[in-house]
């Protein structure tokens, strides 16, 4: 992206760095990191991160009105609508492919949203290990942001307290998945109880006592009165996980983010949005025929997580396949052409998705941009699961130069 910092940092790119950086990174975090960790940093020019953040701050604003809002809550599920849900998200996470724009600049289009927490703790400590990294490399001995509206390292922190925490003691709040060890995102539950003080809590080890619930610690049961949910439905039903809870019931907890958000503003949104970053999309429940040209399409369902399902070269026949009942359950978007914008070592392309991340604390009006993180690929698509074979790909930051 940025041609300088790009071409410094290639030059400098040796045989043992990666295996340095990932060692520190590892190190840093206190544990493995079970996904494809890429090479290298996103340089993020000062017109790319402008466009990016202007149009994923309109988007927000666009799908936060209330009467949006009631529309999007139709794609709650009866059996998991929870009550108590708030009047806006915590966590929102809007995606942007890097496309080349009709002026020649490169600019960003809408892959997904989602109003569910990221790795909001882990891109503070790998962007701090890639700043180390970089101080022996020449030119890029820097102080680096990855952070929007002003933010610095400790006032993020404090906004990351703020939104999962609320007003209560990080003793009464749980960071919720399923077998936390054991999920893709671990190293972001242990950064976050570096951060933030909270501990990763299995679901099903929590015990209720009528409209509470309680976690043991050191043989003593402890109230839990906020949950920061990173429980993904369609894991915990294909599981067919037991809860010592139904997410209908009446509980003595506050959320970040509540359930239904889960939900509400998902790629489900997708269609109700008019904005120039998000390509046209069909649900496949209301097409009266197939398009002729399928090939500008991509064919996704609506609910899964890490490119699950998705068709990038859909066929009549995928779609055929789909029963007539679940065709309200899948998506059908134009198709973006991804920018190879980032140069690698020998000189081909790597392509990029941007996730702009925004937070909410209880108090506040609405979500505020806070920062990012950014996947890279030299596949058909972006998720670290379709590119763990390859190099130059993976989960990384977007970096800028603040000094």
């Amino acid at each position: 992206m940025d041609p300088a910092f790009r071409r410094a940092y290639n030059a400098a790119f040796g045989p043992n760095t990666y295996a340095d950086y990932l060692d520190r990174l590892e190190r840093r975090v206190g544990s493995k990191i079970p996904f494809r960790v890429a090479e290298t940093p996103l340089f993020l020019p000062e017109g790319l991160r402008a466009y990016l953040a202007k149009s994923a701050t309109e988007i927000v604003q666009q799908i936060s009105r209330p009467n949006v809002i009631e529309t999007m809550k139709r794609a709650i599920p009866a059996h998991l609508d929870a009550p108590g849900m708030d009047p806006l998200p915590n966590c929102v996470q809007v995606d942007f492919a890097i496309v080349r724009g009709p002026s020649g600049e490169l600019e960003g289009r809408v892959v997904e949203l989602q109003a569910f927490p990221s790795l909001y703790a882990l891109m503070v400590l790998q962007s701090e290990v890639m700043a180390d990294v970089m101080r022996t490399m020449p030119g890029l001995d820097r102080k680096w942001s990855i952070f929007f509206g002003g933010l610095d390292r400790d006032a993020f922190v404090a906004r990351l307290r703020k939104a999962v925490l609320a007003d209560e003691d990080p003793a009464n709040v749980v960071l919720l998945d399923i077998d936390p060890p054991n999920q893709k995102t671990y190293p972001d539950f242990l950064a976050t109880k570096e951060l933030v003080g909270v501990d990763a809590v299995c679901p099903t080890a929590l015990v209720r006592e009528g409209r509470r619930l309680f976690r043991k610690v050191n043989g003593k049961l402890v109230q839990v009165r906020r949950i920061y949910n990173r429980v993904v439905f369609d894991e915990l039903e294909a599981r067919k996980i037991e809860l010592p809870f139904r997410y209908t019931e009446e509980l003595d907890i506050t959320w970040c983010s509540h359930p239904n958000w889960y939900w509400t503003w998902s790629k489900y949104t997708l269609p109700y949005i008019d904005h120039p970053a998000v390509p046209r999309a069909r649900y496949l429940s209301e097409l009266e025929e197939i398009p002729h040209d399928l090939e500008r399409y991509v064919l996704k369902p609506l609910f899964s997580f890490a490119g699950a399902g998705v068709k990038v070269d859909p066929t009549k026949e995928d779609i055929a396949a789909i029963p007539a009942s679940d065709r309200h359950g899948w998506l059908l978007q134009e198709k973006i052409q991804y920018e190879p914008a980032l140069p690698m070592p020998d000189g081909s392309g790597v392509k990029g998705e941007v996730r702009m991340m925004f937070l909410r604390a209880p108090d506040e009006p609405a979500p505020q941009l806070v920062l990012n993180l950014v996947r890279l690929s030299r596949g058909k698509m972006l998720g670290v699961d379709q590119n763990k074979d390859l190099t130059w790909v993976g989960g990384t930051v977007g970096l800028w130069p603040v000094d």
